[in-house]
């Protein structure tokens, strides 16, 4: 299964909801960030993904590492997404959709019950968010 390495965001706002994207010409949300450039650590890479799709302005400390996770990918058939996933500490007040994205949400538990979601969200990111609600 060919693999494509990613670097995903898990940015939790003060109510306790999680911020997921879905990119135009697709049907599920995810956590937001990207594809590296060549010669991009992962850390790079989200810092400038996270600018090009939300007009989110971060330096490397914003960043905290959580792993690096493996699923399915959720809009290649046949491919697997490597994610390095960083949680945002930074303040985030005002994000906006640019670039591929088509919209963004700010999830609960309850939300990602019927909302469709990327495998990585539901198989390790949103855990990482909520702890508690056991998903």
């Amino acid at each position: 299964m060919p693999d494509i390495r990613v670097s995903a965001a898990v940015i939790v706002d003060d109510a306790g909801r999680v911020l997921v994207v879905r990119k135009h010409g697709t049907t599920r949300f995810m956590q937001p960030g990207g594809k590296p450039e060549h010669g991009e650590s992962a850390a790079q890479t989200l810092i400038r993904e996270l600018h090009e799709e939300l007009g989110i302005e971060l330096v490397e400390a914003d960043l905290s590492p959580l792993g690096t996770f493996v699923s399915e990918a959720a809009n290649e058939p046949g491919h697997r997404v490597i994610a390095d996933a960083f949680a945002v500490t930074a303040p985030i007040a005002d994000v906006v959709v640019q670039a591929e994205l088509a919209e963004l949400r700010w999830i609960t538990p309850a939300d990602a019950e019927s909302l469709p979601l990327a495998p990585l969200s539901t198989e390790h990111l949103l855990p990482l968010a909520w702890p508690a609600a056991g998903r």
